[in-house]
């Protein structure tokens, strides 16, 4: 049976806040879409991840991704393709929706 794993919680990479009274509240997922697993690494029982740095525009929408680390280059394009779907509550910063940059671990397991 072919399973992917997906985060369930992202490194943020917000810049941190250069005053105190800065309120600041991180892109939040509300809608994800799990990567389709290559054929080929199934069959072989290949298992990896995909790191995407990416930026989550005001309007919750992901933009700008770079490819930090991958275990193999299979994964990249079913990573970056099921990326291309997600959708984000924007940050806020002081009640304003903001863009943030985001690292996201997109992760492929095979299951029994």
């Amino acid at each position: 049976m072919k399973a992917v794993a997906f985060p369930l919680a992202l490194i943020l990479l917000a810049a941190t806040s250069a005053r105190a009274d800065d309120k600041f509240e991180p892109a939040v997922p509300v809608r994800t879409t799990a990567p389709i697993f290559p054929n080929e690494m199934h069959d072989q029982g290949i298992s990896g991840f995909v790191l995407v740095d990416c930026l989550v525009d005001e309007k919750g929408d992901v933009q700008d991704m770079r490819v930090e680390k991958s275990s193999n280059k299979d994964f990249i394009q079913p990573a970056i393709e099921a990326l291309k779907k997600w959708k984000f509550k924007p940050a806020q910063r002081d009640g304003n929706k903001v863009a943030t940059r985001v690292s996201i671990p997109i992760r492929f397991t095979i299951s029994d």
